[in-house]
């Protein structure tokens, strides 16, 4: 992974009210000393009963990654409503189930927050994070919980992979009414030095299975293979792994995780060690349920790509219609048939987008694409295969976006805004400073508020 794409910076001066952040003498975002959650109000409500059509249970509310969330009332105008400070930062996008507000942090502790006014209603810490000393490359300090947790209707239990001390990464699954841990499990990658792993890709629930995909750390340094492993919900059985057939790298971290698409799972790959024989790597791929890989798809530039770093890994993959949309570090689009990939160089379309990082929403066949250089509004032409940009938003708001209540919501994560836009021009519609947020953050929209993980906890609004 580019470090460029993924060193927190902190903006002098566009920090809010709501949070703060320091700043280290070289402009990254220093180490903050997180105290203990501040005391709050006293709960509105002990947990209302699941209402699925108003829960936001995973990473951009389904298992497809659409980013398009429940019936909301129109959002035009954005007004703070509360904040929980907490004890590290939230890099995953918050979960809502039951009038609560699951949100990790980088301490390896779990929330509950009433999403009325932000008090905690329980939380559980799992393990002590690994401190910057122990780990041989990275930007995350310390390493806890990074990747976006995912709810589970049929047992009640909200799963996270927590990172903890000499590098083990144990399974979660904690009871999201009464925040008691109900599974625990180890969820190694199958190969390479566990250290040297950084778990930041959503987890996803299917199939009875929690999957877990890996990547390496920011320096891509030391001997990580990307893979995918799966425990039962239940935390009983046997579960499954794959991993990338490279020798180093290949790792899968696009915040978006697992796509899930007609029975299977589809990932994108970064960049691997080979420049001559082809490795898996720098692809998009199809597992079954036992994660065995039955298709792929690989750029006839793949090669150039794993010696420059411009791989497809930086974005999770977009179903658009029967489509599926990749982009990567290249700046190019890629149309891929969801039924026969392609294998390398066989797309059905492709066309500059922009170099994108994080995960697109979807709404019919338009795509918002979190490019570097601000939000991009991409069409998709079914019957050509090819992409057109329709617009270019702000050009600090590169987070992930969703769409919601008529708006596409997106964070510039450095500038610490957040952003309204209109979905048909791009026009703001409002901006409110929120604090500054981790790399690629997402917004949450239920019930008629949003919430945004930043580097110190959450912030709700209302709109």
């Amino acid at each position: 992974m580019a470090s460029s794409a993924r060193v927190g910076v902190c903006v002098a001066g566009l920090l809010s009210a709501l949070l703060l952040a320091s700043c280290s003498s070289d402009g990254k975002a220093a180490e903050p000393a997180f105290p203990p959650a501040a005391a709050s109000p006293a709960p509105t409500s002990a947990g209302a009963p699941s209402d699925p059509a108003a829960d936001w249970p995973t990473y951009h509310h389904d298992n497809a990654r659409s980013g398009l969330g429940p019936a909301q009332p129109a959002a035009t105008k954005l007004t703070a409503a509360w904040r929980a400070k907490l004890d590290g930062a939230v890099y995953g996008q918050p979960l809502v189930v039951a009038g609560r507000v699951l949100a990790a942090t980088e301490n390896d502790t779990v929330y509950a927050l009433d999403a009325g006014n932000g008090a905690v209603v329980w939380s559980r810490h799992v393990g002590t994070p690994v401190p910057r000393s122990d780990l041989p490359c990275g930007n995350i300090f310390p390493l806890g919980i990074t990747s976006t947790m995912a709810y589970d209707a049929g047992s009640g239990l909200v799963f996270a992979l927590a990172e903890s001390t000499g590098g083990a990464h144990t399974l979660y699954g904690i009871d999201a009414a009464t925040g008691q841990v109900r599974v625990k499990r180890a969820a190694e990658p199958p190969k390479g030095d566990r250290i040297a792993h950084q778990q930041r890709s959503a987890l996803t629930v299917e199939n009875g299975q929690v999957y877990i995909a890996y990547g390496g750390l920011d320096g891509d340094c030391a001997q990580y293979i990307g893979s995918v492993v799966s425990v039962p919900v239940s935390g009983s059985g046997a579960g499954h792994s794959y991993a990338i057939p490279t020798t180093r790298e290949g790792g899968i971290w696009a915040p978006g995780g697992g796509v899930v698409h007609d029975g299977r799972l589809y990932y994108a790959v970064g960049n691997g060690e080979s420049t001559s024989g082809f490795d898996g790597s720098d692809t998009v791929i199809a597992l079954d349920p036992a994660l065995r890989r039955t298709d792929y798809f690989a750029p006839s530039t793949w090669a150039d790509d794993n010696e420059r770093d411009l791989d497809l890994g930086s974005l999770s993959p977009a179903v658009v219609g029967s489509a599926i949309v990749i982009a990567g570090k290249r700046g190019v689009g890629y149309v891929l048939d969801p039924a026969h990939l392609g294998g390398i160089g066989g797309q059905r379309g492709r066309s500059d987008v922009c170099r994108a990082f994080g995960g697109t929403a979807v709404s019919g066949t338009t795509l918002f694409v979190p490019c570097q250089d601000g939000i991009r509004s991409v069409s998709l032409d079914a019957a050509s295969g090819r992409l057109r940009t329709d617009w270019h938003g702000p050009s600090g708001a590169k987070g992930s976006p969703v769409v919601a209540g008529g708006a596409v919501w997106v964070v510039d994560y450095d500038g610490g805004l957040l952003y309204l836009l209109d979905p048909a021009s791009g026009k703001v519609r409002s901006q409110l400073a929120i604090g500054v947020a981790p790399h690629f953050a997402s917004p949450t929209v239920a019930a008629g508020h949003g919430y945004v993980g930043t580097l110190t906890g959450v912030v709700s609004v209302t709109y």
